[in-house]
């Protein structure tokens, strides 16, 4: 009984320290390794969070291990969570259109497999409005055409915690030193 209680307290209080979240949106966008996607949007003004994870597939709570098989048919992905009055969505695809080549099927850099496709998933009508006519005006800067799918959110599953920031937490790694920074310093985002 005791914790039928304690899960209700925290269940109600949850819900009043969330009244102002509606004001919030997200976007869950797969551009090839996620660290790099997270790095690069976690340096945006008006991004609340970025969570690295997995979107798309057809296994339920997939492991970076069966991920990386690429037979769970999941993209690596980033959540972003963002407040429209201070960046719009529109703002957060041109970022995406700069931050990885989208006319490469299932490949980025060295990174190659379906995991690592180009995809936006979105909430709703207006964004997929928007990721479409976004894609329009992206594939005037590209020669080759865009391959990005443009598909409904699918159930986001959350990445393992090793997975979360880690740039911000393994900076000296090689991986983050070679890709991720020259990344974020050509998006004039290294700070």
């Amino acid at each position: 009984m005791i914790l039928v209680a304690m899960v209700a307290l925290l269940v109600s209080h949850g819900q009043e320290e969330g009244k102002g979240m509606d004001k919030v949106e997200q976007a869950i966008l797969g551009a090839g390794c996620f660290w790099c996607v997270e790095a690069v949007f976690e340096r945006l003004d008006g991004v609340v969070s970025v969570e690295a994870g997995y979107a798309g597939g057809t296994v339920p709570n997939p492991t970076y291990e069966q991920v990386c098989t690429g037979e769970t048919g999941h993209a690596e992905v980033a959540r972003i969570t963002f407040d429209p009055k201070k960046i719009s969505y529109r703002r957060i695809l041109e970022v995406y259109w700069e931050a990885h080549d989208p006319t490469t099927l299932n490949r980025q850099g060295a990174d190659a497999g379906t995991q690592y496709r180009s995809v936006i998933f979105y909430d709703g009508k207006s964004q997929k409005t928007e990721a479409e006519r976004s894609l329009k005006e992206a594939q005037k800067s590209f020669d080759k055409p865009i391959v990005t799918k443009i598909e409904p959110a699918p159930a986001f599953y959350k990445a393992e915690n090793y997975h979360q920031e880690y740039f911000k937490n393994h900076p000296d790694a090689p991986y983050c030193r070679f890709v991720i920074k020259p990344k974020l310093e050509k998006l004039k985002l290294m700070k």
